[in-house]
């Protein structure tokens, strides 16, 4: 189990949810938990103890929809069920009873839809949220409409989603194609396509669990490599005429060959630290059918001209490469994008 965020404990044994927390008859839920289920039964007694465990006073329920799963999935969601709604929390279950499940996207937008909270707090099966999670992003979500929150672990991209369901269904659910589809990369691209944001709660939310039965194995690296390469495309280089990218290893050479002729064609330079890749001054491209082939120069990071496609990983050089880029007094979003 990996933690997204900094050293917290699983949430105490003790520990017990205040009732009432349900809403009465004709009272608005304020937060719903949505939870969608697949053969998850390794995990979910933690999963549904987590919600059990929510320091939250106001109005909670649990959303579960259950995708084909062929486990012990239904009986351990039965079993917190009955532990759920006698501590106050109304539990709303769904399922595909079908031989196949649906994929993740499906199961997702069923639970939400069977939901009927002010906000969403998005939980996948396999992970434990932290006591104060709930709390905690639904005061951020009051300050921030609009906003897709996330707890400041690994990645913006899910595990600690928390956002309003009329945000939501503006942005208009997840793709349902299935095993295989990004369905969260692709709502978030959507969601910041609409004017979306992002807010950081910097605490640690929940411990995320990585495994070889998680879903996004079934995610190709090739997939999500094409999806953000013409995001890139549609949101930034659209609007440049020229730009450089910045590094001309491994990883600035694959985008470059990954874009489009016409976008390739905007590229005016590679930049690096490297003294043998600037010494070597250029690049060529040996797959392209241009005769002559494209030949992009390759220069050190002072001499090149913004804007940069920057394909450096944050946070492993040291501190050398933010304090380059911080010498050269940019603005990101407008001198540059970082893809990496």
């Amino acid at each position: 189990m990996a933690e997204a965020g900094r050293a917290g404990g699983s949430p105490a044994a003790s520990r017990r949810p205040v009732p009432p927390r349900a809403a009465g008859r004709g009272c608005a839920v304020q937060v719903s938990v949505i939870v969608p289920v697949h053969n998850s039964e390794c995990w979910l007694d933690q999963c549904l103890k987590s919600v059990w465990d929510q320091d939250f006073k106001e109005t909670m329920e649990l959303s579960v929809f259950n995708d084909a799963s062929k486990d012990g999935s239904a009986e351990i969601i039965e079993k917190w069920k009955i532990k759920l709604e006698d501590a106050g929390v109304p539990v709303i279950l769904g399922s595909n009873d079908s031989s196949q499940p649906r994929g993740v996207g499906f199961a997702k937008n069923q639970a939400v839809v069977q939901s009927s909270g002010t906000y969403l707090c998005f939980l996948d099966s396999d992970d434990v949220m932290m006591p104060q999670r709930v709390r905690l992003q639904h005061e951020a979500a009051i300050q921030h409409p609009n906003s897709v929150f996330t707890s400041h672990g690994p990645t913006v991209i899910m595990p600690t989603w928390f956002c309003s369901r009329e945000w939501f269904f503006h942005v208009g659910k997840f793709d349902e194609g299935g095993k295989g589809v990004p369905e969260d990369l692709l709502f978030f691209y959507k969601h910041i396509q609409m004017g979306g944001g992002v807010f950081r709660v910097n605490h640690c939310l929940l411990l995320y669990r990585y495994h070889p039965q998680a879903a996004t194995h079934s995610i190709l690296e090739g997939t999500i490599w094409n999806h953000r390469v013409k995001f890139l495309e549609d949101r930034v280089l659209s609007s440049w005429t020229a730009f450089t990218i910045w590094n001309a290893g491994k990883q600035g050479k694959k985008l470059y060959r990954s874009l489009s002729p016409a976008n390739q064609k905007k590229v005016a330079a590679f930049c690096d630290v490297d003294e043998k890749k600037i010494t070597k001054g250029f690049y060529t491209y040996e797959e392209s059918e241009e005769r002559p082939k494209p030949k992009i120069p390759i220069c050190h990071f002072r001499d090149a001209t913004p804007p940069f496609i920057i394909c450096v990983k944050l946070d492993l050089t040291g501190g050398a490469f933010e304090a380059n880029l911080s010498m050269l007094n940019l603005q990101e979003g407008m001198d540059y994008y970082h893809f990496n």
